[in-house]
């Protein structure tokens, strides 16, 4: 039978409040009590699923799900915060839009030609009589011979105005290929000129220029190591000293690979090599032709064009070509001029060789002279005569008789 004491444990255990129900707390983790880290760092090693510091193993911490629903685990507030915030990507929903992924505005500098009130299309002149278009605006229009700064490959060169137009009422002449009644705008070149040249861009120039001839030594002197069969005739610098430019004459193709690697590493700078025709030589350096004055090539002949032998026989001229070749050494483009004028005259005159019936009988056409308007004759017995054209075709007349 039990006794008082045993009667006033049981009660006392009755009455003490049953241990709350909540997350368990697991030793060593934040939020645990001291006496809980006291008993957890007195069971590690005890105990297989004890926590380590550091460890894999061992329970996860407790999850606050005090908010989270019945269905799918989702807090009861998340459509609250997506109205309170609309910026707010949904799960499964598309990105926003970022800032840098909106297109920007282009922007002054990406434009073809800089600002100004005047808007010109204008031909620059370099070195060699080679030009080039560019655009220019700016707040005063560029006079003729007028030294500007240009874009050019890589970098920048200068230059001197052959002529300037302005560029909105410049429009498509007779030689495009749409409709001339409406006339559009000339498009403007894609280079633009930078600005005008000062004197110390000048005075670069003139250094530069100084500074070709040896230049051109030097590369021969690199030629001739190379053995390689071309003339250098020209070098040109550009004015930013990012480029130079080595023209030369060559009968055949040239493999001077070599030859670059070695320009390269003795100018410390790009190089290039261009290959021309000896027309192009003449063009660049420029002369005296035969007649005594320039030649035309360099002076105002804007294109070069091939000249046959032909042409020096259909104007009756000397076909020895140590008299008419130039100082390239090939036929002077000058037969070029004259050649459709004598193709028409030739057509009034009787062919050469031609046996035709006059007033003395049949005569063989030996010659004709445009100037004189004269035709020369000779008969079968060797006698010669010149007699003028009109003279001629009345004669002819004559001899045919009356038609029936």
């Amino acid at each position: 039978m039990p006794d008082a004491r045993d009667r006033d444990d049981r009660d006392d255990r009755k009455k003490k409040p049953p241990r709350p129900l909540g997350p368990r707390r697991e030793p060593g983790r934040p939020g645990a009590s001291s006496d809980d880290r006291e008993r957890g760092s007195g069971a590690q090693g005890r105990g297989r699923g004890a926590s380590r510091p550091g460890g894999r193993k061992g329970p996860r911490p407790a999850r606050d799900i005090s908010s989270a629903s019945a269905v799918g685990g989702r807090r009861k507030d998340a459509d609250e915060d997506a109205q309170r915030d609309p910026n707010r990507r949904k799960r499964g929903g598309p990105r926003p839009a970022r800032k840098q992924d909106k297109a920007k505005p282009p922007s002054a500098a990406s434009s073809p030609v800089s600002a100004g009130r005047f808007h010109q299309i204008v031909q620059v002149m370099f070195k060699g009589v080679r030009t080039e278009y560019f655009s220019f605006r700016g707040d005063a229009p560029l006079a003729e011979n007028e030294y500007v700064i240009v874009e050019a490959d890589r970098g920048q060169d200068i230059g001197w105005v052959k002529r300037a137009v302005d560029a909105d009422s410049l429009s498509c002449d007779a030689g495009c290929d749409h409709d001339h009644v409406h006339r559009p705008p000339v498009t403007p070149p894609a280079r633009r000129i930078l600005r005008r040249a000062a004197p110390v861009d000048v005075e670069r120039r003139v250094r530069l220029l100084s500074e070709e001839p040896e230049v051109r030594s030097r590369t021969r002197e690199l030629v001739s190591r190379h053995e390689l069969k071309m003339k250098i005739s020209e070098a040109e610098w550009q004015w930013d000293r990012n480029k130079l430019t080595v023209y030369f004459t060559a009968e055949k193709r040239v493999d001077f690979r070599g030859l670059v690697k070695d320009m390269a590493r003795t100018f410390k700078t790009r190089i290039e090599l261009r290959q021309i025709g000896v027309r192009d030589e003449a063009k660049r350096l420029g002369g005296i032709g035969r007649c005594g004055s320039e030649l035309c090539c360099r002076l105002w002949l804007p294109r070069i064009e091939p000249v046959t032998l032909q042409l020096a026989k259909d104007q009756g001229l000397s076909l020895n070509p140590a008299q008419i070749s130039g100082a390239c050494g090939r036929l002077m483009s000058c037969l070029h001029y004259e050649h459709e004028v004598y193709v028409q005259a030739r057509k009034r005159f009787p062919k050469v060789g031609k046996i035709i019936r006059t007033s003395r009988g049949e005569e063989r056409v030996t010659g004709w002279d445009l100037f004189r308007d004269t035709v020369a004759l000779r008969t079968d017995d060797g006698v010669e005569r010149t007699i003028p054209l009109e003279d001629l075709k009345a004669e002819t007349a004559a001899a045919r008789g009356p038609r029936s």
